[in-house]
């Protein structure tokens, strides 16, 4: 679970960690009252989008006047990062900044520990830098017995601070920044970039933290920061219904039982050159009320030009499934072509069943399925 940028700055507010003075706006006229409050003559309006790149499209501005405010709100406002509507912005108080460094704490799979990654190129292009120069990028495993002591903060922050004020602070804030890691089971903690200012002040002038879904029933005031994105509610109301569902950008649509059999579709899909639309994974039961809400799933995607219903039968019988997709099409008004395929326990009698009706392409292998799927 992702939140925005006003949100994870509170939260390192709370563990103590510099931000600068900020206001959350969602309009013209408040990003001038707010401004108008700073009693700054600069100040940056940031849009406020679950997604990266926002400078690089525009919606991270510098303005000095009350004029140029208003104009780059209503701008800002107006757009569309991503595929992400800018509904809000942050009005934050512009920094004299000598330097920028990358912060960040994430999850190594391969040491199975957290890990520390720091760099002294930080700002917009840290992707570029960790993809063209990626020595600029510093690593340390934290062990998760020992954490990360007074003795090892001074040690990593000496790594990017040679001088001992800059270092005791830069220890502080990594030791903050752990602490806010671990206590919230975020999967991801990130200061992007981390000025130092002209002043000598180290400073989070950005603030990124990702949270592990399966950890939210533990943190019930983090979950009440989720600001879902249209795809993500309708991802939520699929695990409501018993789906696992997730979102792609083609335009096969895929309905099957099992996630590995789901995977294994959507791979033979690819493999022939086209694009899943979604991966959806029904579970093993044929109930026909769970096709329909399944099917209704698929085809509100405007992008689905067919589905592709892949089904092993084992316990859950292939002549049941095929019952239950009857009953289901006969509440379904839609003329995207359906594949069938069905294989495992009375796989024949499931085929059979289908064959007497226009609707259904069927399918004995998942080659022959995706390659009719590609073809319709």
């Amino acid at each position: 679970m992702k939140i925005h940028e006003y949100q994870a700055k509170e939260i390192f507010s709370k563990y103590g960690i510099p931000v600068e003075r900020h206001t959350l706006c969602r309009t013209a006229a408040g990003v001038i009252a707010a401004y108008r409050r700073m009693g700054t003559d600069r100040v940056v309006i940031k849009a406020q989008v679950l997604t990266g790149g926002r400078g690089k499209a525009g919606g991270v501005k510098l303005v000095n006047n009350t004029e140029d405010a208003y104009q780059e709100a209503k701008n800002i406002l107006g757009m569309s990062i991503k595929g992400l509507p800018v509904n809000q912005v942050l009005v934050s108080e512009a920094i004299d900044i000598a330097a920028e460094y990358y912060v960040s704490y994430t999850i190594d799979r391969n040491t199975r520990s957290v890990v520390l990654m720091m760099s002294a190129s930080g700002g917009m292009d840290i992707e570029e830098v960790a993809r063209q120069t990626p020595e600029k990028i510093i690593r340390y495993s934290i062990h998760p017995f020992i954490g990360l002591p007074d003795y090892l903060a001074r040690r990593f922050a000496f790594s990017l601070f040679p001088q001992m004020e800059q270092a005791g602070k830069m220890a502080a804030i990594l030791q903050e920044l752990y602490k806010i890691f671990m206590e919230n089971d975020a999967s991801l903690v990130e200061v992007n970039p981390l000025a130092l200012t002209k002043k000598g002040t180290l400073m989070a002038i950005d603030a990124k933290i990702v949270f592990d879904d399966n950890a939210l029933y533990r943190h019930p005031e983090v979950h009440a920061l989720f600001d879902p994105t249209e795809e993500e509610k309708i991802e939520a109301d699929a695990k409501d219904k018993g789906f696992s569902y997730i979102h792609m950008d083609g335009n096969i649509g895929c309905m099957v039982n099992g996630a590995g059999l789901a995977m294994a579709t959507m791979d033979m899909i690819k493999l022939y050159g086209g694009q899943p639309a979604n991966f959806l994974d029904i579970g093993g039961s044929s109930n026909p009320v769970k096709v329909v809400e399944a099917m209704k799933l698929l085809l509100q995607d405007e992008k689905v030009k067919v589905v592709l219903i892949n089904i092993f039968g084992g316990i859950t019988r292939c002549d049941d499934v095929a019952m239950g997709l009857l009953q289901a099409f006969e509440q379904i008004n839609s003329n995207v072509p359906v594949i069938v395929r069905l294989t495992g326990t009375n796989e024949h009698i499931g085929r059979e069943l289908l064959r007497n009706y226009s609707r259904f392409q069927i399918a004995t292998t998942m080659k022959e399925a995706a390659l009719m799927a590609l073809k319709a």
